[in-house]
Order: structure tokens, then C-alpha cells, then sequence
């Protein structure tokens, strides 16, 4: 339903924004998780109660009319100032978060992502958590288009630009897995995903190197990969977190260092900058002590070779 003809409302605004910046009404109901209509609906409200035509509807992609161009800047102003509000009402222990819309990497969710939200409900009585799983470049994009409030996932390596603040969490490096008995002498690897940011590191780090290991599988699980090195189909290069999530297999596989120059990634905790003020510091520290109790310290154990190449940051 429309809003209330003269009713210049938050949602509107952001909906305007998305639409804006899409191009397109479809585009923007994907983004914002609602139907084209609704977004539709928001629209004709929000021009009704400016009196004034936004987005040229009838061209592909939508075009700014000037309307729009001026009353841009100051939706942009007013979304920053009430996400800052919001930021304000919630005091240094969080307790006045109403909502926390959190991006994770599927490598948590096993075990630190439930974790960290059992402990964020017992200390945020009247929050309301919304989780979004996912390849780290999706919740990165998630969280610039105001989809996600925080996002854990692994850094890209390009500029990070002054719209985000970073906490870094965790170094890890890439390992051989090979069935057990065996180093990749010999074998095909089995790729990880070139659709996700860590295959696609992984592909640039062999590329750069000048290799090209034979290679007949490319797969986006890491159950799936483990499985097959497990029943000797050949190696992978993966992470300690990949190995963790599917440790019913590392009894069967054998783990060593890389057989050429070492590979790392880093996970971090990323933010819009400035908007949720102490809420980042503060989960991104809560979250490394569960990472360094559920991963870390049993990885080291495990893998003792490891050292510090797997730390807390």
C-alpha cells in the first residue's frame, strides 16, 4: 500500500535511493528484498508528497530528473543522520540496538556464527537478529547497497574507499590436502569455486607462479572437495576454517604446507563507517575470542606446523 499522500517516510527515502542507484524498478525490489510493486507504490508516495517527479520511469535505465538529482543529496543526508540516531540509542553495552542485520561467511556457520548470535541475544533483550550467509563478495556488496548493517568476510584486496571501516579478525593460510599417505606429486587438484572470492585467489596465486596443475573438477563445497580427496580423487588447496567446517573428514586426509611459495587470506569484520559507532569494535572483539577458542587453538593443535600462521588479529 502507498504511504499516506503528504507522508515523507524513511522507507520511502531508502527506496528512492536503491532505485536511483539501480536504474531500474526490478533491480531495486531485488536489493531491498521487497516485490516491484511495493517499490513502485513507494515511489509514486514519496513524488505525491514532494509534489515534484523524481525518476523518469519511462526510459531504460530510469533516469534522475533534476527533482531527483536535488532531492538526492538531502535523502542521502537524512538516511545517514537516522542510521546515526539509531547508532546513538544504542549505548556502549548495545542495549538499545532494536535491529542488527549481520553478513557472515559460510566457514562460521557451524559453530562461532550460532555462537555469536546465542551471545548477542542473551545481552540484547529487544534486538532483533536477521543473518544473511553467503560468498564474502555478495555480503560485501549487500552491505554498500544498506542491505547489512556488519559483514564477516574475507578481505577483497581492492581500496576499501571511505564508506567502510574494517576490523580485521583472523590471518589463515591456504594448505595441500591430499588422501591420506599421499602429496600432491602426481595427482589432479580439485578446485575450489573460481565463482567465489577464495577460488579465485587461489587461481591467481597458481597463476602468478606459473602453474597449471591438471585439473578436472571445480567445486563450490567444501564437504563435497574433502570427500573426493578423502576417497583419493586428488588434492586441494584449501583453509584451516574450510578444513574445520568439514572436519568429519580430517581423519581421513592428510594436511601439509603448500609445495610452493605460501598463500594467505585475511577475515575481517567490515561496517559503513562511522554509523553504528562502538557496535563494530566491539562485536569484531567478541568474535575473535570464539574464533580463537573454536578454531584457532584446535587447529594449532592439530596442525602444530601451522604456528602463527593462523592468529587472532
Amino acid at each position: 500500500m502507498a504511504e499516506t499522500e503528504g507522508r515523507v517516510t524513511l522507507w520511502g527515502i531508502e527506496v528512492f535511493l536503491a532505485a536511483a542507484e539501480e536504474g531500474a524498478i526490478s533491480a531495486a525490489a531485488r536489493r531491498l528484498g521487497v516485490s516491484p510493486s511495493a517499490v513502485s507504490q513507494q515511489l509514486t508516495g514519496l513524488e505525491s508528497a514532494l509534489g515534484a517527479a523524481l525518476l523518469d520511469r519511462s526510459t531504460r535505465p530510469m533516469a534522475i530528473t533534476p527533482a531527483g538529482t536535488m532531492f538526492r543529496r538531502h535523502a542521502q543526508t537524512i538516511l545517514n543522520a537516522a542510521e546515526e540516531a539509531r547508532a546513538e540509542l544504542a549505548l556502549a553495552d548495545l542495549a538499545g540496538l532494536t535491529t542488527l542485520r549481520l553478513g557472515m561467511i559460510e566457514d562460521f556457520e557451524a559453530d562461532v556464527t550460532p555462537r555469536l548470535l546465542s551471545a548477542l541475544a542473551a545481552e540484547l533483550k529487544g534486538c532483533r537478529f536477521l543473518l544473511e550467509t553467503g560468498p564474502s563478495h555478495r555480503l560485501l556488496d549487500l552491505l554498500e547497497a544498506r542491505a547489512l548493517d556488519l559483514v564477516v568476510a574475507a578481505d577483497t584486496g581492492a581500496p576499501e574507499g571511505d564508506w567502510r571501516e574494517v576490523h580485521p579478525i583472523l590471518r589463515e593460510p591456504f594448505l595441500a590436502v591430499c588422501p591420506k599417505g599421499r602429496t600432491p606429486e602426481g595427482l589432479p587438484l580439485i578446485q575450489y569455486t573460481a565463482r567465489h572470492l577464495m577460488g579465485r585467489q587461489i587461481a591467481a596465486h597458481l597463476a602468478k607462479l606459473g602453474l597449471k596443475p591438471a585439473s578436472r573438477f571445480e567445486l563450490d563445497s567444501y564437504h563435497a572437495i574433502l570427500s573426493m580427496v578423502a576417497a583419493g580423487a586428488g588434492w586441494a588447496i584449501l583453509t584451516p576454517l574450510a578444513l574445520h567446517q568439514a572436519r568429519r573428514f580430517r581423519d581421513r586426509v592428510d594436511v601439509l604446507p603448500l609445495p610452493f611459495a605460501g598463500l594467505d587470506r585475511t577475515l575481517s569484520l567490515s561496517a559503513r563507517a562511522g554509523v553504528l559507532r562502538e557496535v563494530p569494535g566491539q562485536i569484531s572483539q567478541r568474535l575473535k575470542g570464539l574464533i580463537q577458542a573454536e578454531v584457532v587453538d584446535p587447529m594449532r593443535a592439530s596442525l602444530p606446523f601451522l604456528g602463527d600462521s593462523l592468529r587472532i588479529l
